[in-house]
């Protein structure tokens, strides 16, 4: 009895437990992506992860594209909610071959939230945002004091 039902019951809770582990500590793909965070909530019937939507735009007046990510780690879901609504950069890591959507409803798992001080337009334009220009004409307000 125990050769042929527990055993290969053990084997099979081994397999799955290695499968899991491997597919969510390893992954495809590690990158940033910047833009305006547009939404941000806690979803799921039994599993609750934060998903979100960050709206990347590649030129003022362009239809922006959607960048829909994930969160697991409260505190970086904190982070993202104090910035919405500024210019940000997400640090994600792409997993696959996650079985269910209980470990998110997307393959983008975000770790880390940046805010972007200036907003590049091409190469050398730079739009600054108010908080950046403000500290950049204080600077040059006392370097030509001096």
């Amino acid at each position: 009895m125990f050769k042929r039902v527990v055993l290969p019951l053990v084997l099979i809770a081994a397999l799955a437990a290695l499968y899991f582990w491997a597919a969510l500590s390893w992954s495809f793909s590690v990158g940033d992506r910047a833009g305006w965070v547009q939404k941000l909530s806690k979803k799921g019937w039994l599993c609750k992860t934060w998903e979100g939507e960050l709206a990347l735009v590649s030129l003022p007046g362009t239809t922006p594209e959607k960048f829909l990510f994930t969160i697991h780690d409260d505190a970086v879901a904190a982070r993202v909610s104090q910035v919405m609504g500024k210019r940000v950069t997400l640090h994600y890591e792409e997993k696959v071959g996650l079985p269910t959507s209980c470990f998110g409803e997307t393959r983008h798992f975000v770790n880390n939230v940046t805010v972007s001080e200036e907003i590049p337009l091409a190469a050398g334009v730079m739009v600054q945002t108010p908080a950046a220009a403000a500290s950049a004409a204080s600077a040059a307000a006392a370097a030509a004091s001096r």
